[in-house]
């Protein structure tokens, strides 16, 4: 998964956008930043466009924090669920969301706009590994 390994974060104007728009997140150790959650919205749903934790801080549930903020940022907007696109096979993508109560969708409940960003990504060749787009209704 090179392409995916080698891929450059998103532009800090991009990161910037996020920000001032409020709908990114930041996790902080020690006064230095080891993960964050950006989201769009899709469909009526808050999807997670990126989360990513500093691998020296994995397994420490910063991840899982940073989805429950998500979710409770949805829920005071009264959006109805989370959704993302994810690698079904990688430990810490597919597997992972399983854990954090997100489900596999199927073909037939895809909404325009997930169908629009997994067009996208099959473009930008993400679909050399098993992908799949995942829900988590808001609780």
């Amino acid at each position: 998964m090179t392409l995916v390994a080698e891929d450059a974060p998103p532009p800090l104007e991009v990161l910037r956008e996020f920000q001032e728009a409020g709908r990114a997140w930041v996790a902080v150790v020690d006064d230095v930043p080891v993960a964050y959650l950006i989201t769009d919205l899709v469909d009526g749903c808050a999807h997670v466009e990126q989360v990513t934790v500093h691998p020296g801080h994995a397994r420490q549930r910063i991840g899982h924090r940073l989805i429950a903020t998500l979710e409770n940022w949805a829920r005071r907007r009264d959006l109805p669920a989370l959704t993302l696109t994810t690698f079904t096979e990688v430990p810490w993508n597919g597997p992972y969301y399983l854990r954090c109560g997100f489900r596999y969708l199927a073909e037939h409940e895809l909404t325009p706009g997930l169908r629009d960003i997994r067009a996208a990504e099959r473009v930008a060749g993400l679909d050399a590994w098993p992908r799949a787009c995942m829900r988590r209704e808001v609780r």
